[in-house]
């Protein structure tokens, strides 16, 4: 009992405590019912109760109240007496102090938000409440749908088993979700074997939003903002020209090996530096492991309900990454990113069986690490659009320094530039082919038709559904050019399209 009235006194000496109002009044109902609706709400997301009391000053000074039976039932009806929808969870109370008697009314969290009196969504705003903003609004939504159905977990009930690629599921996801010992023995409809993994809802004989963004042929059509918006702005700011642009627009199934490949070729940057006559050290403006970590956590956290992309635009100086969703659930500034939730479960967990998300929740702080290790600094985060999150990686000096520093030294000549993808790939090429000579010097070394070929080819290595604007895009070479390397990679027998187990990946056959 003692502990119980500390507790209290402290509450009521917490003047900055957004948790608790304090009143004198007895009648004004509509304070009291505005109170209420704010602490049910818990827009800080505190996930403890707010407090409510009667006879107290706004300093925290007890005033007391003549506590009646009369009026603590006029108080508990005001969660019964329909101006407050949904009806909150509360308790009334009094108090005995040593000053007198009060009211307390303790409120939870409401599972079901946003609660109105009197159809206006009231909110707590630091110490003191006010009506909810559109912002808050959609918070409030995104906090219901958390103690709801996940979006992605929902059926999409427009939808068919033939909106799904199926190829897809069985010889891409299924491989790596179970044994081939498994896959063998299961017999059952292929419906089944969707539901398993919560891609299919059968109670409605149609696919969930997970199984669409995972698998669907037409994803648009479905979940329109499901995309990713890659801009390279030749400049700090979108003000600049655009240098190059691209939409991975499909299921993710089939874009993130894409992006994965994307981050290693076009963004990372790699390139050899020579630190000595005889050494050279490789360098990367941004380390594709964490790009790829910082880009496939925006696909896996963010709102599909929004219709807007998640944006991945590159600067001169630094890259930014901004999806729709802000953090969720457990997760909020203070305890970010020890703290995780999971907005979308289904889907996290497909990520994490193809592997491209963190299994222990500790991707984060390998990103933290790996970027200050390369000179990129911490990632900062950006929390204050509340609905949304954007993550900055700068660009890491050090490649530049080593370049001024090997131009010095007399190890590069001034003017130098940086390695290009084609460049790295053509290296790649020779190196692969001086090894096989220097093994196997009796047999002919096999020649590519051409330089564009050769280069086509390793660059398919890298991504096997890589499209011939992928290819443009990379080797800096016309589609034009890239349709007769193919044509003559076919009629060698390095590369077929068709036989492939999987729709739209190169089947390669390697030769010496």
């Amino acid at each position: 009992m003692e502990n119980r009235s500390k507790n209290i006194r402290a509450l009521l000496n917490d003047i900055e405590n957004d948790r608790v109002e304090r009143t004198i009044s007895t009648t004004n109902t509509d304070k009291f019912g505005q109170a209420i609706c704010a602490f049910a709400n818990d827009l800080p997301n505190h996930q403890q109760p707010g407090y409510l009391f009667l006879g107290v000053k706004d300093d925290g000074t007890v005033q007391g109240l003549d506590v009646t039976d009369e009026l603590l039932k006029n108080i508990t009806a005001i969660r019964t007496d329909g101006n407050i929808q949904p009806q909150p969870s509360m308790v009334v109370e009094k108090v005995s102090l040593e000053e007198g008697d009060i009211v307390m009314v303790k409120v939870q969290p409401s599972v079901f938000p946003p609660v109105r009196y009197k159809g206006r969504t009231w909110v707590r705003v630091g110490p003191r409440k006010g009506v909810a903003n559109e912002t808050d609004e959609q918070i409030l939504m995104e906090k219901r749908r958390t103690n709801t159905t996940s979006f992605d977990a929902s059926p999409c009930l427009n939808a068919s088993l033939e909106d799904l690629d199926m190829n897809l599921f069985k010889h891409y996801f299924l491989p790596k979700a179970m044994s081939d010992e498994i896959v063998e023995e299961d017999k059952r409809d292929i419906r089944f074997k969707l539901s398993s993994f919560g891609f299919y809802d059968t109670r409605y004989d149609c696919p969930t939003n997970a199984g669409l963004l995972l698998f669907a042929k037409n994803l648009r059509r479905f979940i329109p903002g499901a995309y990713v918006q890659y801009v390279r702005f030749a400049g700090t700011d979108r003000a600049a020209d655009i240098m190059n642009e691209h939409e991975f627009k499909e299921n993710l199934c089939t874009i993130l090996p894409e992006l994965d490949t994307f981050i290693k070729t076009a963004i990372a940057n790699r390139r050899p530096i020579p630190v000595s006559a005889a050494r050279e050290e490789n360098v990367v403006d941004y380390p594709d492991w964490a790009t790829r970590e910082l880009l496939m956590n925006a696909i896996c956290h963010r709102d599909y309900c929004s219709n807007g992309p998640i944006q991945f635009y590159q600067y001169d100086d630094r890259i930014e990454i901004m999806n729709h969703g802000g953090l969720y659930g457990r997760a909020n500034e203070t305890n970010f990113p020890n703290v995780n939730d999971y907005r979308n479960i289904v889907v996290a967990e497909a990520m994490k069986v193809l592997g491209f998300v963190n299994r222990h929740s500790r991707g984060v702080l390998k990103v933290q690490k790996d970027l200050v290790a390369n000179e990129n600094g911490m990632p900062i985060y950006d929390f204050s659009y509340q609905t949304a999150v954007s993550v900055r990686e700068n660009k890491s000096p050090r490649g530049e320094r080593m370049t001024q520093e090997a131009i010095r030294n007399g190890f590069m000549m001034k003017g130098t530039q940086s390695e290009s993808t084609t460049e790295t790939l053509q290296k790649r090429s020779q190196k692969r082919s001086q090894k096989r000579s220097q093994k196997r010097s009796d047999v002919t070394i096999f020649e590519f038709p051409s330089e564009s070929a050769k280069n086509v080819y390793e660059a398919i290595k890298l991504n096997r559904k890589a499209k011939y604007s992928w290819l443009s895009d990379n080797l800096g070479i016309s589609e034009a050019t890239i349709k007769r390397a193919i044509n003559d990679l076919k009629e060698m027998g390095l590369i077929n399209s068709e036989r492939s187990k999987i729709k739209g990946e190169w089947q390669l056959i390697e030769k010496d």
